[in-house]
């Protein structure tokens, strides 16, 4: 399970790529609108990482491929709303004064908790439902 989880976060790593770029292709050089640059990112990262960790990380030879894919994706999209909450609870509503961050650096610290936090729903998702 523990290799798993490092494959997985490699293939993670490869999906912020993926997000990442496609994201700025489309609204910086396209000018695409950032909310459905974003939207597109964020879906070709999941279907590329669904395609990475069915054949790399779990090996999987299950015949139904797109149940698993939908599968992956509702467990992503799960994964999305999870992510968000945590970053709205630990921005607007956890009482952080005490923490002698700048604004900017109690976001990205607080995107970190969270994408952590998701990488680990993801992965025992994934490992028992979708890949099991």
């Amino acid at each position: 399970m523990i290799e798993k989880f490092i494959l997985f976060g490699i293939v993670g790593f490869s999906g912020l790529l993926v997000d990442f770029g496609i994201t700025w292709v489309l609204k910086e050089l396209f000018r695409v609108n950032k909310f459905l640059a974003n939207g597109i990112g964020f879906m070709m990262a999941a279907s590329s990482n669904y395609l990475l960790n069915r054949v790399w990380t779990f090996d999987s030879t299950n015949p139904d491929i797109a149940g698993e894919y939908a599968s992956f994706i509702i467990i992503s999209l799960i994964g999305l709303v999870i992510n968000t909450l945590i970053l709205y609870l630990l921005t607007e509503k956890a009482n952080t004064r005490a923490i002698p961050l700048s604004v900017k650096a109690k976001f990205y610290l607080s995107k970190l908790i969270a994408i952590g936090v998701v990488t680990i729903w993801n992965f025992l998702m994934n490992f028992f439902i979708t890949f099991s």
